[in-house]
């Protein structure tokens, strides 16, 4: 993920170019976010489910998502 963004960017392995990125700005919805709710900081890959798994700093929720 991209430092105090809400971004994960996509990189070739290869050449270690950017080659997408995603934007997960609007994830957490306005109405759960206090002044101590932070960036996103936490990423991991299910490799069973093929899901990534997303949450940030003192969010209330962990989110599961699927990419085509």
């Amino acid at each position: 993920n991209i430092y105090t963004t809400n971004k994960i960017v996509k990189i070739d392995p290869e050449s270690g170019h950017v080659v997408g990125y995603m934007n997960f700005d609007s994830l957490l919805p306005d109405n759960e976010k206090t002044t101590r709710t932070d960036y996103f900081n936490g990423i991991a890959y299910d490799s069973a489910s093929k899901s990534i798994f997303i949450t940030g700093k003192r969010w209330p929720k962990l989110y599961e998502i699927r990419l085509n």
